[in-house]
């Protein structure tokens, strides 16, 4: 059987990190999902989709991605039934995340204000050879 999903959208609110009594690390999102078909004359309609995140998945999350941000999610759909206050069945749908993806610029995704973001990458055009030596192996005893 297979039971897997992909979704794209914005975060509708700022991610709020919690932990369970045990200590494992969760976190629930909604994701806003632009709907393929749009009637003419119509503006364009949305799924908000609820997301929940586990461990290293949810620390991720809740560190880079804020309200807005632009998100890739792969995960699987669970679904859970329950009785409301008033008696009511009710059922709910959600995805659980598996991995997670930026999809926006730096800028769009809250990144360019991180500072583990803003230091420019190191350049090593400049190298040099002196801290290596060449192995010189003139025996044929290879073990490959």
């Amino acid at each position: 059987m297979i039971n897997s999903v992909v979704i794209m959208g914005r975060l509708t609110y700022d991610p709020e990190l919690r932990t369970t009594p045990n200590g494992v690390s969760v976190v629930q999102i909604q994701v806003a999902c632009d709907r393929n078909f749009q009637r003419s004359g119509e503006d364009r309609k949305a799924d908000f989709i609820d997301v929940t995140a586990w461990r290293q998945t949810a620390e991720f999350i809740s560190r880079y991605f804020r309200k807005g941000s632009m998100i890739a999610i792969e995960g699987s759909i669970q679904t859970d039934n329950f009785t409301d206050k008033d008696g009511n069945k009710r059922k709910t749908v959600r995805v659980v995340a598996n991995n997670v993806s930026f999809c926006g610029s730096k800028a769009e995704s809250g990144t360019a204000s991180n500072p583990a973001f803003s230091q420019p990458a190191p350049s090593y055009a400049s190298a040099d050879n002196s801290d290596f030596e060449e192995i010189i192996d003139d025996d044929d005893n290879l073990p490959f």
